[in-house]
């Protein structure tokens, strides 16, 4: 099962005609995590043709409106569709406060519950783990509280030799499931099969980091060590660094920095000042550093 990243929307503050607010839709292990969810995101996800049923985890960096004033439309949506199942939010101290005053005062009915998980450390912790799939939040410095997301898959179970398994009458369905996790196999007369006959590596695990509005911060580079895709915001070109650090954002070539010390598979560049036209000076700065660098493109899907 193969990871993919779906860019819903990649520039900042201001919606226009051709571009949206950050959002983002990571499928990851037959999970459906939704990062962000600036104004328009539901729009995006029916031009992605993505199941709104199948996203149960929402993670949101900080409650600056370009990156959560589309959670409150999407909920209600929700309930229209007719969703049952648990929503569970995470996000910075407050999200809930914040939606549920915009609930309460619109009347807005939900009849399936939010599970809120409000964030106020400054250091990463794991904030979700299942049997495939582990989640750490990666602390960010802005103007306000923030921070990104480590996705990471765990280690993938091995693949079964049917050819060398089937030379042997008395390897059964039932011990797959320990070839699988690695171990060997002890025949009858005590002569030991080692599992790397009887199996095949499995597909590496793959991670995702999503580093949203933040000032150049070297802290996230242990954290986001060997990752598969990174996207790091790059709000200004480094002609204006003086002007990130002011307002809290990263230039391209710092991205860029950051995806170097990182050892990172790729890096994408987001979150980009509406005073550029053209995108194209983003990879051209980022690129001296990190030649792996690329811009998004609204609803294209990243395979990771």
């Amino acid at each position: 099962m193969s990871t993919y990243l779906t860019i819903l929307g990649f520039n900042s503050a201001i919606p226009t005609v051709n571009t949206s607010p950050t959002s983002q839709l990571l499928e990851m292990e037959e999970r459906s995590f939704l990062i962000d969810c600036g104004e328009g995101t539901q729009v995006q996800l029916r031009k992605a043709k993505a199941r709104f049923s199948k996203i149960n985890h929402i993670f949101i960096s900080h409650l600056h409106g370009d990156h959560c004033f589309g959670l409150p439309g999407l909920i209600a949506s929700f309930r229209l569709l007719g969703r049952e199942m648990p929503l569970h939010v995470y996000g910075p101290k407050g999200i809930k406060k914040m939606l549920e005053t915009i609930f309460t005062i619109t009347e807005t009915h939900r009849g399936f519950e939010v599970v809120y998980h409000e964030l106020d450390k400054n250091e990463s912790e794991k904030i979700y783990e299942d049997n495939r799939v582990e989640v750490y939040t990666i602390p960010l410095d802005h103007r306000i509280y923030c921070n990104g997301y480590l996705f990471k898959e765990k280690p993938k179970e091995r693949h079964l030799n049917m050819k060398e398994i089937s030379k042997y009458d008395e390897i059964e369905t039932c011990d797959y499931h320990h070839l699988k996790a690695g171990r060997d196999f002890e025949l009858k007369d005590g002569y030991v099969l080692k599992n790397e006959i009887l199996t095949t590596d499995p597909a590496p695990a793959v991670s995702y980091a999503f580093c949203s509005d933040t000032r150049y911060l070297e802290s996230v580079i242990p954290i986001i060590k060997n990752v598969t895709v990174l996207y790091h915001e790059s709000t200004f070109l480094h002609d204006l660094k003086e002007m990130a650090d002011y307002t809290g954002h990263t230039t391209a070539m710092e991205a860029a920095v950051i995806a170097k010390k990182a050892e990172a598979g790729k890096l994408i560049l987001g979150h980009f000042s509406n005073r550029y036209s053209d995108l194209t000076v983003f990879t051209d700065e980022a690129r001296t550093v990190f030649p792996n660098t690329f811009l998004p493109k609204a609803l294209e899907v990243v395979k990771i």
